[in-house]
């Protein structure tokens, strides 16, 4: 039987929580538990949180060191043996769970598969879409950039039993420095549907996340210095492309997928 965890992380997410939480809620089942663990928020995160806990197994309200820890309190709680983390202005497709637990037996997994991951549609402040992004897990492509979509997708808890939990080091691309260590490994499936909407922006689309990739592919992916330099230079510059773009109203990130 395929029991899920799904972890989300808060801080001061009172303006957007509850549609996250709905988006949950509205088909979980007794299969699929919820953890909330919220960093000490001030606004009125716990209040939401309090007004649903008849729906969620286990949460906690006290300060963190970032989203990784919290992931990693939740980890520890966590009983499901697959582990989905999002954030809390993330939202679930409607029929996300049942589709990944159909395709998990349709794939015959048990135990097989060590991450099962999606696509992610990308909105904007608006709630427009903008783009879809995700793609299947490659080596060595994966060096180059995190090209599967981490929202929504499903960890094996065996996982973290093998390679640890997430590098609190890392304030941004954690979830990436993670996936890098099982590397070649790593055994993998992806669903070609959209699971999650994803707000898009926010610490990941950054400079900051760009020095934090090349630390950790070059640190515990082994990926020699030229190389990841090069392709931190290549992100670097499609990152300022993009936010011309976008200034002149222009998105350029739309595909057809």
């Amino acid at each position: 039987m395929h029991t899920i965890s799904i972890i989300v992380a808060t801080y001061n997410a009172g303006k957007y929580l509850q549609n996250c939480l709905d988006s949950i809620i509205l088909q979980k089942d007794e299969k699929t538990e919820l953890l909330i663990i919220d960093g000490g928020s001030k606004d009125n995160t716990v209040e939401i949180v309090k007004k649903n806990q008849q729906h969620i197994t286990y949460w906690v309200s006290e300060p963190d060191k970032g989203i990784y820890d919290a992931w990693n309190k939740g980890i520890s709680r966590a009983t499901g043996n697959w582990i989905m983390f999002l954030g809390a202005d993330d939202k679930l497709v409607p029929d996300a769970i049942k589709c990944y637990t159909n395709f998990m037996d349709q794939n015959n997994v048990n135990g097989n598969f060590d991450f099962i991951s999606s696509r992610v549609q990308m909105i904007d402040k608006n709630g427009n879409p903008v783009r879809i992004k995700g793609w299947s897990f490659e080596w060595p492509l994966f060096l180059k950039e995190m090209t599967v979509a981490h929202p929504g997708a499903l960890h094996s808890k065996k996982l973290f039993q093998q390679y640890g939990k997430f590098d609190t080091q890392y304030k941004i691309v954690g979830d990436y420095e993670f996936l890098l260590r099982p590397g070649l490994l790593l055994k993998t499936l992806f669903l070609n549907k959209v699971t999650v909407f994803m707000s898009e922006g926010g610490v990941s689309d950054s400079t900051s996340a760009i020095r934090e990739y090349y630390k950790a592919v070059t640190m515990t992916g082994e990926y020699p210095k030229h190389k990841a330099l090069k392709n931190a230079i290549i992100v670097f510059l499609k990152f300022k492309i993009k936010n011309i773009a976008r200034k002149l109203g222009l998105n350029l990130y739309l595909r057809k997928v």
